[in-house]
């Protein structure tokens, strides 16, 4: 008989586990302290400690209890899909004030993940736009919380990859939008020096930026790619219906491990980087296209084969300055480099206790896993360290216990409020138990 298992988006690791799932959210959580949304947190986050092998799917229980259409204020059950959210609210003239990089994660999951998007300089994480939470802590209770009440499980919660205890309910505000549309400019990059330049400057003009980099150019070319400038189109700029549902391609199997071969990802990276630069500079887009490229493509982390791949994220405090991003690029590509970069301009820290973003650059890479893959990390976390940086926890997957703590001060803080929530310590994951032994 086949063992079950269950892995993060990219597939590194796979523990053995049994996702349970209920409509019945508060039912299904009373014996089952971990829960996982839609699978989308690329490491172990969201995986059975070892030894415990079930955890709690929260997808089933997705009701909308409340809307406030003068405030904008949601209450939902973590369940509550964001693509739900976005076929819901959308053609209302509403939209989720923070948007991860896709649209298939749940309300409970932007929680715990405190998930920051292009607009991050302007508009924060998520956790910003939370008003109050009802979870469920280590001891079995139903707890409510908000910036005045339980205000240490509140901040803990929020960004704390669901080690306080399941969330059952979230209420945050939605943004009303002058149309559905996105207006975007495209200016083409020619290297790591001029992206952080151009960053700077496109973060004061725009609500909305971020970089693709290919993360396999070397020399001179070193950090090229092309950054995209948004906002909402204004209603007389935008085509006067909705946008359509988008066809979805789907990768229908595992692709052989050599088949992304970095000779042939750094054509297809030339490609797209000349293609980018012939093309026109301004256009109206769908906001499926410039919030989730990647959504289009089900299941595309197939395309890294059946070893899978880690997403390695972090950020440098604007005070380590630009030289910093540049060893880190030229450090990527020294030791095989990265399929896929994604570069963002970061704004101030969040409010959640383990909030990832800090004022700096942000940095967000998918790697083929290899058998020199954690040395890379290693090597990455160092020099994260080295400049004061931190890792995001959602797509960490072989971050060491030592170089977590040596970049996080905040932890001894959590870690605090979460005994004093869970003092049994019946909550944990597989990451937690890397991280933090526990």
């Amino acid at each position: 008989m086949k063992t079950a298992v269950l892995s993060g988006w990219g597939r590194v690791p796979v523990v053995p586990g049994v996702e349970i799932r209920s409509e019945n959210l508060e039912q299904l959580t009373r014996n089952l302290p971990l829960a996982r949304g839609l699978g989308r947190a690329y490491g172990d986050a969201a995986l059975p400690a070892p030894g415990d092998l079930k955890i709690a799917g929260t997808s089933l229980a997705d009701r909308i209890l409340a809307f406030d259409q003068e405030t904008g204020l949601l209450t939902a059950e973590a369940g509550l899909s964001l693509d739900h959210i976005c076929r819901v609210f959308l053609p209302r003239g509403f939209f989720t004030p923070v948007t991860p990089g896709t649209r298939f994660v749940t309300v409970g999951g932007m929680v715990a993940a405190d998930v920051h998007g292009k607009n991050h300089h302007r508009d924060g994480c998520f956790g910003e736009h939370v008003v109050s939470l009802k979870v469920r802590v280590g001891d079995g209770r139903i707890v409510s919380c908000s910036r005045t009440e339980h205000e240490d499980l509140f901040r803990a919660t929020i960004g704390g990859m669901g080690l306080t205890g399941p969330i059952l309910e979230v209420t945050f505000s939605l943004s009303k939008v002058p149309s559905p549309w996105i207006y975007e400019e495209r200016r083409c990059i020619s290297g790591i020096d001029e992206f952080l330049e151009a960053l700077d400057t496109a973060a004061v003009a725009w609500p909305m930026t971020v970089g693709w980099v290919d993360a396999l150019s070397r020399g001179g070319d070193l950090g090229r790619g092309v950054l995209f400038c948004g906002r909402w189109a204004k209603a007389e700029e935008a085509p006067r219906y909705s946008p359509p549902l988008l066809p979805q391609v789907e990768v229908p199997f595992n692709f052989p491990d050599f088949a992304p071969s970095r000779l042939l990802v750094r054509a297809f990276n030339a490609v797209t980087w000349r293609r980018y630069c012939a093309a026109a500079r301004n256009s109206i887009v769908h906001p499926y296209t410039y919030f989730y490229p990647l959504d289009q493509i089900g299941q595309w982390t197939r395309l890294y084969g059946r070893r899978g791949f880690i997403q390695y994220q972090c950020v440098f405090p604007r005070a380590a300055g630009p030289h910093i991003v540049r060893e880190c690029m030229s450090l990527l590509t020294r030791k095989g480099g990265a399929f896929l970069g994604v570069i963002k301009d970061c704004g101030p820290e969040g409010l959640g206790m383990l909030s990832f973003p800090m004022r700096g650059i942000s940095l967000a890479l998918d790697i083929p896993m290899s058998d020199g893959t954690q040395s890379l990390v290693d090597a990455l976390n160092e020099l994260v360290i080295s400049a004061g940086g931190r890792i995001y926890l959602a797509k960490d997957a072989l971050t060491r216990r030592q170089h977590f703590r040596a970049m996080d001060p905040r932890l001894d803080a959590f870690l605090v409020v979460r005994e004093r929530w869970d003092p049994q310590r019946r909550i944990r994951s597989a990451q937690s138990v890397r991280l933090f032994g526990w």
